[in-house]
């Protein structure tokens, strides 16, 4: 079923104020409190998901969990089910203790290399290490803008054992240089009453800009002009990052506080004509291996991309 109203106070304030009402209004149509039933298959078929989940802090982290395909399934159009048996979980990843104490989640099913996804807002329950359930709040495609294609091939070795996590509150060298390079991560946010969202970020490489140790700043593109991650950014200013590093084997998550820069000079044409960026104040990083079950070759940048 369709969901009536779908947007809170926060983002309705960043729609009105970029003019973006009608488009929000249209495209929110498809918005629904159960998974559409053609998405069900594209589901069940994905070997990653992205995972926003809250912390007692009320810190929001964004995560990635890999399996074989068939690891999620969409029991039906209310409920997802994970068997974590096929999957690769890192059972040190914040996630899982996040969902003890708040079991909002948000899940963004991605397929890079047709650049397709799905997002299911929901609350999780995890009552064993081979199961994990879902049951949707919300669900919504989202266009395939902005994504870099990659495809996917399956090793034929065993997965590796993932390595002890580590910490720190400024970027390193090294960390800086591969985020100054990257071409895309995935966010998450949260609304106090309104639950948790997975969303991805993507551009041509250097598309984000390293300002120091602790300071990122992204350009924000033209969307689909509901401003979910933004209007969540207005009520909520905690946000949580996950960069992917193919070539090395790395997971880098952060976490801190979002600041929309709201019309900023963009001479260089960095936002694409938006004149929006958001800065992120790192306050914690989590570093650690991923788990080696697949290859990935990089097919193309997306036509979008501001160039």
């Amino acid at each position: 079923m369709l969901i009536a109203n779908p947007f809170h106070d926060g983002e309705r304030l960043v729609q009105q104020r970029f003019g973006e009402s009608e488009t929000a209004e249209r495209n929110g149509r498809i918005i629904a409190d159960t998974i559409m039933e053609g998405a069900l298959k594209f589901i069940q078929q994905q070997p990653m998901v992205v995972l926003g989940s809250v912390d007692e802090q009320q810190n929001v982290w964004a995560s990635v969990m890999f399996g074989s395909p068939s690891f999620m399934t969409a029991v039906n159009q209310r409920s997802v089910e994970f068997d974590l048996t096929i999957a690769a979980p890192n059972w040190q990843d914040l996630f899982w203790a996040n969902i003890d104490r708040n079991s909002q989640i948000g899940m963004l099913v991605i397929e890079l290399a047709t650049r397709r996804r799905l997002r299911i807002n929901g609350k999780a329950t995890c009552p064993s290490k081979e199961r994990l359930y879902v049951d949707v709040a919300e669900s919504y495609p989202n266009c395939p803008k902005y994504i870099t294609r990659r495809h996917m091939t399956r090793n034929q070795g065993t997965v590796n054992s993932l390595e002890e996590p580590r910490t720190g509150r400024t970027l390193e060298p090294i960390q800086r240089a591969f985020i100054a390079t990257a071409d895309m991560f995935f966010v998450a946010s949260a609304h106090p009453s309104r639950g948790v969202d997975a969303s991805h970020r993507g551009g041509n490489p250097g598309f984000i800009r390293v300002l120091d140790d602790s300071t990122l700043r992204i350009p924000d593109y033209t969307g689909n002009g509901m401003f979910n991650t933004l209007g969540n950014f207005v009520e909520n200013p905690r946000a949580g990052l996950v960069f992917l590093d193919f070539e090395r084997g790395r997971s880098l998550q952060l976490i801190g506080r979002p600041e929309i820069l709201w019309e900023l000079d963009d001479s260089t044409h960095e936002t694409g004509g938006t004149q929006r960026y958001w800065n992120l104040k790192v306050e914690k990083w989590i570093e650690t291996s991923l788990p080696q079950l697949f290859e990935w070759e990089l097919l193309d940048y997306s036509p979008y991309n501001p160039s």
